[in-house]
């Protein structure tokens, strides 16, 4: 046998008996009070922590019933369910409202045991309990705070939300679950990231600093109601672990707190403004394009019997070449008085390439067609995409486009007698292309004169196909210089639907 072997084989020793000395001792010198009871409550011990406590001495209270300490303002419910749980023999744990013996008052934190002998009987409770007032206070104070604050946020105008690092919305306020609503979105926040920092989710995770701004403003469409500008700020607060491991350490993790401010009444404002000033400018820019499109006819239609001439002059060279000459010589003053007339015509605006959102190209051109419109009797269905990626445009050329296309269906459906009169906007898009679609509820256009309709001077005005104007062909130009393409379709409400595509990097479709 080893010596391994011995050693195990051996008895534990076994630590010396405790006296009942020492257990008295230990219970006498222990800060928290302590009372032992017989099995009716009537106290038969205290120590010196409970003197401290309650101011009773062990002789002014021994012999005393625990009820002694009651301020008489416990609901008898209590009392209840703590006799259950005795009488059952289980540990009881509440807190109760006590008074001194100088008769002020404390909340105590009661721990009863019941003392159950061999027989399974109780004989005595054990009773410890502690002055948790100070406690109660903070308590009372924090709960307070918490509801004041919780109180103060549901009643700002301004929607709150705090993200967790994994970016779930631990806290919002009523503002914010409006939002749900009005954005017809599951977490508005996420969507509000979504728009304004794709990268968030790996931001908050990584580099939570990196998401901090200011007053970003996004702007949601609302089929069949106005759209709506929020102005959101975000910024990193530090927030303390609840994890016990974290005890001993400030040990945090960032927060996101977003505020989302409704700034629609104020942009609207400026918007009505801007209507102004547009409408202003669209108007000088058609009276432009009237005066060259009107010119440019002139000089389409005298270039016709001009080119005749040159023929007929080529023709006479031949048989009598003097009055050839006088011919020509009067054939090429009037090309340049032609010419004089074409250098007079009004240029073209001239605008630089921008990032836009044709939403709001969209709008403004409704905003400007709004009395026309109204004028006419016609019902306007305005079905943007809540969201479309932006494009590079020139803004004054799109806005004439898309106002010529509505001022096409306003004179289809502004016919004497015309019942139906309604006009669809609609728009979409993706990552790479953006469509919008003007439908009217006019008597459309044959689909022989489709092609033809984006000829220059070509109209359905008489049933005759032709008029002198540039028709559509300005609008497929603009189109075109845009990288897009515009097709006519039969309408969904029965006239014409002109459908325009565009490429979102700007490239030809």
């Amino acid at each position: 046998m080893t010596t391994h072997d011995l050693l195990a084989t051996r008895p534990a020793r076994q630590a010396p008996p405790l006296t009942p000395e020492l257990y008295r001792l230990a219970v006498d010198q222990a800060d928290l009070a302590v009372s032992i009871t017989d099995a009716k409550a009537k106290i038969l011990f205290v120590n010196e922590a409970f003197t401290r406590v309650t101011g009773y001495a062990p002789e002014e209270i021994v012999g005393r019933n625990e009820s002694t300490l009651s301020n008489r303002t416990t609901p008898a419910s209590l009392y209840k369910t703590m006799w259950e749980a005795l009488g059952a023999q289980r540990p009881w744990t509440g807190r109760l409202l006590n008074r001194r013996k100088d008769g002020s008052l404390y909340v105590s934190e009661l721990t009863i045991s019941p003392v159950v002998n061999a027989q399974g009987k109780t004989t005595h409770f054990l009773g410890m309990h502690r002055d948790v007032t100070e406690l109660h206070r903070l308590e009372r104070t924090v709960r307070n705070q918490k509801q004041l604050i919780e109180s103060v946020v549901d009643a700002a105008p301004i929607a709150f939300a705090l993200l967790d690092p994994t970016g779930r919305v631990l806290l919002d306020n009523q503002e914010y679950k409006k939002l749900v609503t009005d954005l017809a979105v599951a977490e508005p926040a996420h969507h509000l990231l979504d728009r304004l920092a794709p990268e968030w989710r790996a931001g908050l995770a990584d580099a939570p600093a990196s998401l901090g701004f200011n007053n970003l403003e996004v702007r949601f469409e609302r089929p069949g109601g106005r759209s709506r500008w929020l102005s959101v700020s975000a910024s990193i607060i530090d927030m303390q672990s609840d994890c016990a491991d974290s005890y001993f350490c400030a040990s945090g993790q960032p927060g996101l707190l977003m505020a989302v401010a409704d700034i629609s009444s104020l942009r609207e404002e400026q918007e009505r403004a801007k209507a102004a000033a547009l409408q202003a400018v669209l108007a000088e820019e058609e009276r432009a394009a009237a005066i060259r499109e009107g010119l440019s006819a002139a000089l389409f239609r005298l270039e016709e019997p001009m080119n005749v001439m040159a023929s007929a002059i080529a023709v006479l060279q031949r048989r009598d070449p003097a009055s050839a000459g006088m011919l020509r010589q009067a054939l090429d003053a009037s090309r340049e008085h032609l010419e004089t007339l074409r250098q007079v015509i009004p240029p073209g605006p001239q605008e630089i390439l921008v990032s836009l959102n044709l939403n709001e190209v969209l709008r403004d051109v409704l905003e400007v067609s709004t009395p026309r419109l109204l004028a006419a009797g016609i019902v306007v269905d305005w079905r943007p995409a809540a969201t479309l990626p932006a494009m590079l445009g020139r803004p004054l050329q799109l806005r004439m486009l898309f106002k010529a296309l509505v001022d096409n269906a306003i004179e289809a459906m502004n016919v004497k007698g015309w019942k139906r009169r309604e006009l669809a906007l609609t728009t979409c898009g993706d990552s790479e292309r953006i469509v919008v679609e003007v439908c009217d509820s006019g008597p459309g256009i044959p689909d022989a004169w489709r092609v033809k309709a984006f000829e220059p001077f070509f109209t359905v005005k008489g049933g005759t196909g032709r008029h002198i104007g540039t028709g559509l062909s300005r609008v497929q130009q603009v189109v075109a210089d845009h990288g897009g393409i515009i097709d006519l379709a039969e309408s969904p409400l029965g006239g014409c639907a002109a459908i325009v595509e565009f490429r979102v990097d700007g490239d030809p479709i």
